[in-house]
């Protein structure tokens, strides 16, 4: 996947239900009920295939942007302790 690079490989997976996940799942499965109401449909009987469709990529896309940041963070404190590593006058 173009999104995260193969060296993001060697990090520790996050949790499956994580802070990005649950809370996209959420926004997905509200998004299929905002559909409903806007198209004069049962808000909560109409639809349910599309309810966890929406719901399944929300929570997709929120672990894939949590499992991004955590390899943004690891990289920006690898960066930072090798800048500490040669210069530790400055420390």
């Amino acid at each position: 996947m173009g999104f995260l690079p193969d060296e993001s490989r060697s990090l520790p997976p996050p949790p499956l239900l994580n802070k990005g996940s649950v809370w996209l799942g959420f926004v997905g499965g509200l998004s299929a009920l905002a559909d409903n109401a806007f198209n004069h449909r049962p808000v909560l009987r109409s639809g349910l295939h599309r309810q966890v469709l929406f719901t399944t990529v929300g929570c997709f896309i929120g672990y894939q942007l949590v499992k991004r940041a955590e390899y943004v963070h690891a990289k920006v404190d690898r960066e930072m302790f090798e800048y500490i590593r040669h210069h530790p006058v400055d420390f």
